[in-house]
């Protein structure tokens, strides 16, 4: 875990803490719980990994370069849920301490962040992206928290992209992922919901990645009217 991933948006993942809780219809199929209880794990125990020096590393081979590395943080647990409130300020002092990866934080709970930046937060450090996970129209509302709490790049997460996001506010969004559900029991995805959040992109010229389409396997199908969609913040490419 970690090493590098096959979540085709990011390069590699980092769990300070691992353990979350269900609290919206995108979670219902969490792969998280999945692999946890394959582990004979309890996914509803936050609990502080042994990864932390993973970052340093990371860094450490960065160093004397201009290249960056994107991180998905906590894609084991939710980097704000206040369960994991003791470990944060830590996690938030390494991630100023490695400056050429770019940490990827996505949360259901934006509500929380405010009140769990650091001191010297100011207007965001240059190498974190806050996001937050939609599902639906119905949590539409997650962009304008995000919109609201100051942050150097901004993201959004639609998936599993479980029904239309029409009417979803771009406004000061970076970047916008798409995809299907995958695993058993995974439910469909209607490729118009992913249309209608790419032309959205289009108009508001706000970067999109087309993930894949809803399968059994992670990863099936990332094409998307004849074509891939793999864009990102041009900022963040490996200069």
């Amino acid at each position: 875990m970690g090493e590098f991933t096959g979540i085709g948006w990011t390069l590699r993942t980092f769990n300070p803490w691992r353990g979350c809780k269900k609290i919206s219809p995108g979670c219902a199929n969490c792969y998280m719980f999945t692999e946890q209880y394959r582990y004979n794990l309890d996914p509803t125990v936050i609990t502080r990994t042994k990864t932390w020096g993973q970052p340093k590393r990371w860094q450490k081979a960065l160093n004397g370069t201009n290249k960056k590395e994107m991180v998905f943080t906590c894609s084991w647990s939710d980097f704000f849920i206040e369960n994991a409130d003791e470990w944060r300020p830590e996690a938030w002092k390494l991630i100023k301490e490695t400056p050429n990866l770019i940490y990827q934080i996505l949360t259901k709970r934006p509500k929380l962040i405010p009140a769990r930046l650091p001191p010297d937060w100011g207007t965001g450090y240059d190498n974190v992206a806050l996001g937050v996970s939609i599902e639906s129209s119905n949590y539409n509302h997650r962009a304008d928290d995000l919109r609201n709490i100051p942050a150097r790049w901004r993201f959004i997460s639609a998936e599993p992209l479980l029904s239309s996001i029409k009417g979803l506010d771009l406004k000061d969004i970076h970047w916008l992922i798409a995809g299907g559900e995958s695993g058993s029991g995974f439910r469909n995805m209607d490729l118009d919901w992913a249309r209608e959040a790419r032309d959205m992109c289009l108009e508001n010229k706000v970067a999109f990645f087309f993930k894949q389409s809803s399968a059994f396997l992670p990863g099936q199908d990332n094409v998307l009217d004849g074509r891939t969609w793999e864009e990102w913040p041009a900022e963040w490419l490996n200069t």
